[in-house]
């Protein structure tokens, strides 16, 4: 894919850049992006269905898109799933699918226009990355989740990874926010199309009873 509509959504740098940008690209991205061998959505769901109870509920999708990683969890019989994303084209594609009970555009943050310690777990991946979401959005997914609930989320772990991240990761962990649960090798995200890009699956748990 030489018009690689993924390696240029990475370059933007401002919100009102990023939501153009996905607008433009709703119609076709889940498409570019299986074209790719998008590996995120699947393990993911994987993830999440061996750390997160069947019962457990609401669940944010927090970036979720076009819904390409909740539907497995829909079929899996998860839910309320509640989506909340920037682009409104991103959502209107979400909104068809009718697996989300609440749809939301907002961007991610240290808060979230959701009720704080509301959501059972919270799900994000593919979004907290350099140029889409900062790394205090981190405190946002914290925020938003009720003591005790998993937090499933990715980073990228390759070269172009800001050191940040991680440190945000440390730093919530230090301050007694969250505790590890489990975190996955590096896995080539999207061989077929951005073979330098990696991530790693992470799940940590909201500290509480």
């Amino acid at each position: 894919m030489n018009d690689n509509k993924v390696l240029k959504s990475y370059a933007q740098t401002s919100p009102d850049e990023q939501q153009a940008t996905y607008d433009q690209w709703a119609d076709s991205y889940e498409r570019d992006l299986c074209a790719m061998g998008y590996r995120l959505p699947a393990l993911a769901a994987g993830v999440f269905a061996r750390f997160v109870p069947p019962e457990t509920a609401p669940i944010l999708d927090a970036g979720c898109g076009g819904g390409l990683q909740a539907e497995a969890l829909a079929h899996l019989g998860y839910g309320p799933l509640i989506g909340l994303d920037l682009s409104e084209g991103m959502l209107a594609v979400a909104r068809q699918k009718g697996i989300y009970a609440e749809l939301h555009q907002g961007a991610l943050g240290p808060r979230l226009d959701l009720p704080d310690d509301s959501m059972g777990a919270v799900l994000c991946i593919g979004t907290i990355t350099p140029n889409h979401a900062p790394p205090d959005s981190l405190d946002g997914l914290i925020r938003v989740a009720k003591p005790g609930a998993p937090i499933v989320f990715s980073l990228r772990d390759d070269p172009a990874q800001e050191p940040a991240y991680p440190a945000r990761i440390a730093a919530l962990s230090d301050a007694g926010a969250w505790q590890e649960v489990w975190s996955s090798a590096s896995l080539r995200s999207m061989p077929y199309g951005a073979e330098d890009v990696t991530h790693r699956l992470h799940v940590y748990r909201k500290t509480g009873p």
